[in-house]
């Protein structure tokens, strides 16, 4: 047995047309986990068991991901497609709200899950990822451009994919490991599992596939509504993908906001930094 094993139960659900595979542990209200790129359900394996003992944690594999479908055509990759992916999970475990936690990727879907269905939220945490208004406006400003580099890469046919592949998948060592303040957050296995989730057949373009689609989606003169959810915001200062002012000027668009700043850590917050992480959580919840 495989030390991702003993995290919790390894289960699948059906939701918007596609099983969407899952890890969860504990029982009592719902707290949905939703990961990042290039990650899976285990970028979450120091909070699935600092939880269960109040919450049914569910740690997701976001369609396209580790042991999810993915779906081959691009355009099953739009916001509005992961919305019902998430709507669907949290009906058909059988509630009707949940603390929704997400990060990078599992942020920008829970942002915007949040305000298509408010009343399914009982309360909010994102991880180093920017309210959807304020990365907008981040990607009008030259230094943002500038750390999004890879994202005007990842809209390449093909190459990306082969970057990806190349000397046994060193991108995702690399995008991990590579850009962690805190080095000694991963073992050798924590990237080893990374690898081989990525190299799951279909994996890598399902996982490119978000980023291709994310240009047609920005809108930076939409007007977004004042979101009355209670948010937490945790923010890695050393992120060297999003840069900490994509955070100021946030409570303009959430009344009820709490940011907490964690200096020794990049983006990879919940992973550098596992123990605050939970106790500024725990804090918010309580």
């Amino acid at each position: 047995m495989s030390m991702i094993e003993n995290y919790g139960t390894h289960a699948y659900i059906t939701t918007n047309g596609i099983n969407l595979h899952y890890v969860t542990q504990g029982e009592g209200p719902l707290m949905l986990m939703l990961h990042g790129f290039p990650e899976f359900w285990y970028s979450w394996r120091h909070q699935i068991p600092a939880f269960s003992q109040d919450y049914q944690v569910v740690a997701l594999d976001l369609r396209g991901y580790n042991d999810s479908d993915k779906p081959q055509p691009q355009s099953a990759y739009v916001m509005d497609e992961l919305i019902k992916d998430i709507k669907g999970v949290i009906t058909g475990l059988g509630y009707d709200s949940c603390i929704l936690v997400g990060h990078d990727w599992g942020g920008a879907i829970a942002w915007n899950f949040a305000y298509a269905y408010p009343d399914m939220v009982a309360k909010l945490i994102i991880l180093n990822l920017p309210h959807p208004a304020k990365f907008a406006q981040g990607l009008s400003t030259p230094q943002q451009l500038l750390r999004s580099y890879y994202i005007f890469l990842f809209q390449l046919p093909l190459l990306p994919e082969l970057i990806i592949q190349s000397s046994d998948y060193k991108a995702i060592d690399k995008a991990i490991q590579g850009t962690a303040f805190n080095k000694n957050a991963f073992t050798r296995a924590d990237i080893e599992a990374y690898k081989d989730a990525a190299a799951k057949r279909g994996a890598i373009t399902a996982m490119l596939n978000y980023y291709r689609n994310l240009f047609s989606q920005l809108t930076p003169n939409k007007t977004w509504p004042i979101l009355e959810i209670p948010t937490l915001m945790i923010w890695g200062e050393q992120d060297t993908a999003l840069g900490k002012e994509l955070t100021y000027g946030t409570q303009e668009y959430v009344r009820h906001l709490q940011i907490k700043y964690i200096p020794d850590s990049g983006h990879w917050v919940q992973q550098e930094q596992p123990e605050l992480v939970t106790a500024y959580m725990r804090e918010f919840l309580s």
